[in-house]
């Protein structure tokens, strides 16, 4: 069986080739492209028709490695970010990205309407600008509503790829759960959110669940991509979601998926909506049938990642094994931040943003790159120590195991300082673990296993996991102290 993945992140995409046969897995990555959010103005987008040209440029190098024999397809992505389409499907206004400033423009008109508190109350997500709520409510706003208004249907990005292969719209459940529109209880979507922007119903697509066989690819574009056809199924479409299934640990752990990104938290078998969980912010997120998330999220290596860009337009083209070092030869503990203050969140000048925080903090800052990458490695690391004591508290339930997956377990200093700063032992597992547990997910829909836990048993014998043990824990417990200081 020929299975491909597309796994599109905010700092790029890649598509995986898996073929399965005799109960063997192996994985290879055949198309890799480089995405970024265009600025124009005063406004963010993402450039959604090079990113379905991306998409065909690798499934067509999957066709000629297949000898265009193709069983499944599947496409998951980051959240929140959408399209309106009309009945026909055409794209009716530019992909936003989550980042991009209206949501911050209109942050106190729209929680002027509807309480932060009331928001988390009825969808149990986290109160975020990046929410999709926040951009339709900052649509009304700015009186742009005519935008929803004269939509057929809004579809998040794998939807609308999937739409664009298929012809066929659907919602699919994870990336939906994360929208800030979904009610857990009535397991559809929430009205009384809708009803405070007048956001009709009609405008989402059909909800389905993870697993779900959407269909063959449309003779239209079978003919445009010169292919027999194949079928096309809907997976945990929210990228942590899929890399959650990656994960080889038992429920009782701490997971975090390490990316642009970086998402701390543990299975649940339901929501959890406390105020505890309110005043943390933290996310409830929906997953296959036993696999609901209790999360926090971190920035991320967004911030290695622009900082790597910055230096990239000033001349200089570091590896991220260049970077990592660099920040080897720097002192240690020499300044620490919160990753998540607000200074942070928008794009650009990343060093200078960090270098003015320090200032501001310490009346110093670092000077060499290998001072700033290592400052964010450390700061990460006691974040991530930080959220996984407030999972704790909330779930009622020790995490003694942190399981670390995607781009960043590949980071041995991040996975280092990781085990050093919580305490425990880190146990790493696939690179590519959303494309891994879009697989996985593939391989249940399309009927080799009848369950995620029977495909989860595959991944944890196809791939070797390295292990970190705690060390310095002294010292580290000591700079914790030091950085809460930051938080409050």
């Amino acid at each position: 069986m020929n299975i491909v993945a597309f796994d599109l992140g905010a700092s790029g995409g890649k598509l995986f080739l898996a073929q399965y046969q005799n109960h063997n897995l192996s994985v290879q990555e055949i198309h890799r492209f480089t995405n970024c959010s265009i600025s124009i103005g005063d406004s963010l987008y993402w450039d959604i028709l090079q990113i379905y040209k991306e998409m065909n440029n690798g499934i067509k190098k999957a066709m000629d490695l297949t000898g265009d024999n193709i069983d499944s397809f599947a496409v998951d992505s980051f959240s929140n970010d959408f399209a309106f389409v009309d009945s026909r499907g055409a794209i009716l206004s530019q992909v936003h990205c989550y980042r991009d400033s209206r949501t911050r423009r209109c942050e106190d008109a729209i929680y002027h309407r509807i309480s932060k508190e009331k928001l988390y109350r009825c969808s149990g997500n986290q109160n975020a600008l990046f929410n999709t709520f926040m951009q339709l409510a900052a649509i009304r706003e700015e009186g742009n509503g005519h935008l929803i208004d004269g939509a057929y249907k809004l579809l998040f990005i794998p939807d609308l790829l999937t739409f664009s292969m298929t012809g066929k719209m659907v919602s699919e459940y994870t990336i939906s759960s994360v929208s800030q529109l979904y009610d857990f209880t009535a397991d559809d979507w929430c009205q009384d959110i809708l009803d405070t922007y007048n956001i009709p119903r009609k405008l989402f697509a059909p909800l389905v669940k993870p697993g779900t066989v959407i269909g063959k690819t449309s003779p239209e574009y079978n003919q445009m991509m010169g292919t027999k056809g194949f079928s096309v199924s809907a997976v945990c479409e929210h990228d942590t979601a899929s890399a959650f299934l990656s994960s080889p640990l038992l429920p009782d752990c701490a997971l975090i998926s390490c990316g642009t990104w970086c998402l701390i938290g543990t299975e649940t078998p339901a929501c959890i909506i406390t105020p505890e969980g309110y005043h943390e912010n933290l996310a409830n997120e929906g997953g296959p049938a036993g696999h609901h998330r209790l999360l926090k999220n971190v920035m991320g290596t967004w911030l290695l990642q622009e900082t790597r860009r910055y230096y990239q337009e000033h001349g200089t083209d570091y590896s991220f094994p260049q970077l990592e070092s660099l920040a080897e030869q720097a002192k240690p503990f020499a300044f620490l931040f919160d990753p998540d203050d607000d200074c942070f969140y928008s794009p650009g000048n990343m060093p200078l943003k960090i270098q003015k925080y320090c200032m501001d903090h310490y009346g110093c800052q670092p000077q060499t790159v290998g001072e700033i990458v290592r400052s964010i490695y450390e700061s990460l690391a006691l974040k991530f120590r930080w959220s996984i004591e407030k999972l704790e508290q909330t779930t009622q339930k020790t995490l003694p195991v942190v399981n670390m997956v995607g781009g960043g377990a590949k980071a041995d200093m991040l996975c280092r300082f990781t085990a050093n700063a919580t305490g425990r032992k880190v146990i790493t597992g696939s690179a590519d673990a959303s494309a891994v547990g879009n697989i996985a997910m593939q391989l249940v829909a399309t009927g080799v296993f009848s369950n995620i836990d029977e495909a989860k048993h595959l991944i944890q014998s196809t791939y070797v996991p390295r292990e970190y043990i705690p060390e310095n824990s002294r010292e580290w417990d000591l700079q914790y102290h030091r950085f809460l200081k930051l938080l409050f």
